[in-house]
């Protein structure tokens, strides 16, 4: 299998915890210095985290309501439909994207991401996430097929996610979750022309 480089988004999200950071508006903001930032401010979170996260370092957990995240984050946060709680569905890919996940999750103030996901992933765990991904996958596809005929506006945006979590799945998603598998392996990227563990199943 070819090799698929993990990029650690770790680095940049804590050079971003003092800002600034993306803002609903378009614009950037500076978190208030008394209250901390929000860097993993809840230890419980993993027990909580919602299923439909992709396997990686960030993940929502009992966020707010708001419909926030996808103003800052469209690439990488959904929303799920019992609630409107957020949840990450494409780790981030560069530091911009890691930017707009760190500012999503400072707007929530339920304190309900966390960044701590590479101490609770194993490669089993993200093996039995891809082998179990058609739950996700299927729930992505309803939710597309209901919010893309809403009157909503902010519901028809959503849909366009769920659309691109579902092409995610499809594509690109199985060589990052082998590079990721590595990653947790070994505490480091694939060099070039080093082979990637599978991920088994079908």
């Amino acid at each position: 299998m070819g090799t698929v480089p993990y990029w650690d988004p770790l680095p940049a999200a804590r050079a971003a915890q003092t800002g600034p950071l993306p803002a609903p508006d378009g614009g950037t903001w500076l978190p208030d210095p008394v209250y901390g930032g929000w860097w993993n401010r809840r230890s419980d979170r993993w027990r909580e985290r919602d299923w439909r996260n992709v396997p990686g370092p960030f993940y929502g957990a009992g966020t707010d309501s708001c419909w926030m995240g996808r103003l800052i984050a469209p690439a990488n946060v959904l929303y799920e439909d019992e609630r409107g709680a957020e949840f990450v569905y494409r780790q981030p890919r560069d530091v911009a994207e890691t930017l707009a996940v760190v500012g999503a999750a400072a707007q929530d103030p339920m304190d309900g991401y966390a960044c701590d996901g590479d101490r609770h992933w194993t490669p089993e765990l993200v093996r039995e996430w891809w082998r179990e991904r058609g739950r996700v996958r299927e729930w992505a596809v309803r939710l597309d097929r209901r919010w893309s005929l809403s009157e909503s506006g902010e519901e028809r945006e959503a849909a366009g996610g769920a659309r691109e979590y579902v092409a995610h799945i499809d594509g690109g998603l199985a060589d990052q979750l082998r590079g990721y598998v590595f990653w947790l392996a070994e505490g480091r990227p694939a060099r070039p022309g080093e082979s990637l563990p599978g991920l088994g199943g079908a």
